[in-house]
């Protein structure tokens, strides 16, 4: 077989995940999360994770890489790559099909390029050394729980130099993957009114009341702002830095341009040699017949 993995993707609001899960339930699948906000419990309406869309005829779909980690954690490509790899092995353990399903082109592209991250990837010394000596501690801990050494508990740069030089002796084996990749397109009028529908739909369903609540956890402004898009505008309404009328705004153009983004990383990705079957709309008949003659076929 050509392939051993089918990759769904396209702009926001495009219906990614309900095609995933759809597919999912015909081929016997399980999906792994393209999305570097999903990861983080408590994000929820603002994340879209609209676990609902796993349901397909009753039945729970599994799914992977949301929900893995608190919002105070890191979690970058690299953490992405390991997971979506051990992730990847279980479910081809289990005699089910792989499917990646998501939003963030960074990660999508990572993994169908085969990004070669490294051993010990001390590139991300900077970004550890932004923590507290208590959070380098607490994370030292979790993935050296044996350590007795207590110099090294004492020390920033050894912590630091433990944790990159631990997650390095525990990353799988980069698995040579060939996608399968179909995509969903929509005309830009009709992408710009999914998203803004959706937008209200969100805010109706109470995005703010969940920002208001992770504040009110310990989650700083500034962390919030961090996770970009929605919270960042939901940050700066709260502090009351914008009126409820600019916010909405504001963010909705700013998702308009997310998903323009989205489409130039996916031209890219063509340009590049990636072939991307395109459906109009999320076709899950047409999807279904792509499958069955590439996926199966070749």
């Amino acid at each position: 077989m050509k392939y051993n993995l089918i990759t769904v993707l396209g702009p926001t609001a495009a219906g990614k995940t309900r095609l995933a899960a759809q597919l999912a339930h015909r081929f016997n699948g399980e999906i792994i999360s393209a999305d570097s906000r999903q990861v983080y419990r408590s994000l929820n309406i603002g994340t879209g994770k609209d676990l609902d869309d796993y349901i397909v005829n009753g039945k729970q779909i599994k799914y992977h890489l949301i929900d893995v980690v608190e919002p105070t954690e890191e979690f970058n490509l690299y953490s992405f790559n390991r997971m979506f790899y051990r992730a990847y092995e279980e479910i081809v353990r289990n005699n089910k099909i792989p499917f990646l399903a998501g939003g963030t082109p960074l990660y999508i592209h990572s993994i169908l390029k085969g990004y070669k991250l490294g051993k010990a990837d001390f590139s991300r010394y900077e970004e550890l050394n932004k923590l507290t000596d208590e959070d380098l501690k607490s994370l030292l801990l979790k993935v050296s729980p044996k350590l007795h050494n207590t110099t090294d508990l004492s020390n920033r740069d050894r912590m630091i130099k433990a944790i990159i030089v631990k997650n390095a002796a525990e990353e799988p084996a980069v698995i040579k993957i060939d996608s399968l990749v179909i995509g969903i397109k929509y005309e830009r009028n009709e992408i710009k009114k999914r998203i803004t529908e959706r937008l209200k739909k969100r805010l109706k369903e109470g995005m703010i009341e969940e920002a208001k609540e992770l504040i009110k956890s310990g989650l700083t402004y500034e962390k919030l702002e961090f996770f970009g898009l929605e919270y960042k505008y939901l940050s700066l309404y709260l502090k009351g830095e914008l009126n409820y009328n600019d916010m909405f705004q504001k963010l909705n153009s700013a998702i308009h341009n997310f998903a323009k983004r989205q489409m130039t990383w996916y031209r890219k990705m063509e340009r590049e040699g990636i072939e991307i079957f395109w459906l109009d709309g999320a076709d899950v008949e047409k999807a279904t017949e792509i499958i069955k003659e590439y996926y199966f076929n070749e």
